[in-house]
């Protein structure tokens, strides 16, 4: 049988995502970030077409360049404005029955129970269809000057923080209440069964607690565990945590050499690898003829110039290409001294190595491409062959579609590639009232974590 697929849309409550130019485009609608209405009828849109969920990227940080933010950040909007889209998600939640949504929230920037109760109130909200998405931090350089650190927490410390946070976490949704210890019975007079309610002990090496978790059990206790990260710390956290796991797309080979070790480590870790999400960002541009299509795709590529790549660039990893010798590889930079840091190693290690390219030559891979994923470009047949080719190349089991003129390619996308995708056995539609982990899981009244999860197989040090 064929695999099933899922899909997500990538978005961020702001102009734009990618850290790409696009917003200006005739054709975008993306400047409604600010209004509630722009979102509801995307929400509506995917729903209707069938995606799993929408999904928000979200953070503090913001490209720096010489400690400064870039005059092409503010003003082509490249990762700076936006909001908290927290707030936007039960308004959407009314006008959907169906649609996942997936929100980010970075480890140790706050202490867990503070997040642990803004997600059972999401999933109460929502009728469990929240998901989080685990990030230990993006342009930190950024986010430790707004906090007012005096440096950033190195990279390897940051997941070891962030297993403990996500255990801690785990362990108020999971532990603090029996499943029956919510009554709400108004002829008793009961409102919950104080032998059913227990405190919460943790004593880990970067997080405490000692206390009870005060919001009850929600329908997926849980919030559905994304990650993102293909760093060798980053893989190993998201095999022993993550539900749904972001590869990053460089070439199909290395996404698939990427998607097997995750499965290897997820196997090690005592879990079904074959349980795992694993998906990767995909740009698509699709018209009713292939010609439309490449047009849509050389207008958005004449938008993008080098300082927006370096902005972005600057942004996630603190190397500022612009500043360097462009026909130099990186790798030749780092091993003279150059800059290196501690964010975004992803970005960083794709283009070392042997086959590194000149400066000049990632500047010019990455213009039109920043964060993106995989690029496909044609008319609906095509993006859908295509598709499919992408997951028997790297074992894949689905993307998140990252819009370029929202909300006008979702449509198309929606309205052109989804039906062929449907008829081909590769989409299964979520019912309403099922929990987001229900339906990525492909199993109806799978709605919790689930005690074999190594998230809550904590050593007895930690907890009690």
């Amino acid at each position: 049988m064929s695999k099933t697929l899922h899909f997500g849309v990538f978005e961020v409550m702001g102009p734009q995502v990618g850290g790409t130019f696009s917003w200006a485009h005739p054709r975008s609608e993306s400047l409604g970030y600010l209004d509630p209405q722009h979102w509801i009828g995307m929400a509506k849109t995917l729903e209707e077409a069938g995606f799993d969920f929408l999904f928000f990227a979200g953070g503090y940080g913001y490209p720096l360049i010489d400690g400064d933010l870039p005059r092409v950040a503010a003003e082509k909007g490249i990762n700076f404005p936006a909001l908290d889209p927290d707030y936007l998600i039960p308004v959407l939640a009314q006008h959907t029955e169906r649609l996942g949504f997936v929100v980010t929230q970075t480890t140790g920037l706050d202490h867990p129970v503070q997040l642990a109760r803004r997600f059972s109130t999401l999933d109460h909200l929502t009728g469990g269809r929240i998901g989080w998405n685990i990030v230990t931090g993006a342009s930190q350089n950024a986010v430790a000057d707004v906090f007012g650190h005096d440096q950033m927490v190195p990279h390897d410390t940051r997941y070891a923080m962030a297993a403990e946070y996500v255990e801690l976490a785990s362990r108020f949704w999971e532990t603090g209440w029996d499943d029956d210890a919510y009554v709400g019975d108004r002829d008793s007079g009961v409102l919950a069964r104080r032998d059913g309610i227990r405190p919460v002990v943790y004593d880990g090496e970067h997080y405490r607690s000692r206390g009870y978790f005060g919001s009850p059990p929600s329908p997926q206790r849980t919030p559905v565990l994304f990650q993102a990260g293909t760093s060798p710390a980053g893989r190993a956290f998201a095999a022993a945590h993550a539900e749904c796991v972001f590869v990053q797309a460089t070439t199909p080979a290395r996404t698939a050499a990427a998607v097997a070790d995750i499965r290897r480590l997820a196997a090690e870790a005592g879990r079904d690898p074959q349980v795992i999400r694993l998906m990767v960002g995909l740009t698509v541009f699709v018209g009713e003829t292939a010609e439309q299509a490449r047009e849509y795709e050389a207008q958005f590529d004449a938008m993008q110039t080098d300082e927006i790549v370096a902005s972005l660039y600057a942004g996630n990893t603190g190397i500022d290409l612009l500043a360097l010798d462009p026909d130099q590889t990186l790798q030749q930079v780092m091993d003279a001294g150059g800059p290196v840091g501690q964010m975004g190693t992803s970005n960083i290690e794709r283009f070392l190595g042997e086959d590194a390219p000149t400066v000049r030559e990632i500047l010019d891979q990455l213009r039109g491409r920043g964060t993106r994923g995989f690029r496909i470009v044609g008319d609906p047949v095509q993006v859908a062959d295509q598709i499919e080719q992408l997951i028997a190349e790297t074992d894949l089991d689905g993307f998140l579609i990252e819009p370029v003129f929202p909300p006008h390619d979702l449509e198309d996308f929606g309205r052109l590639v989804m039906p062929l995708l449907r008829e081909r056995g590769r989409l299964r539609d979520g019912e309403p009232g099922n929990t987001l982990r229900a339906r990525l899981s492909e199993t109806p009244g799978a709605d919790r974590l689930g005690p074999a999860h190594p998230v809550l197989a904590a050593p007895a040090s930690a907890a009690g």
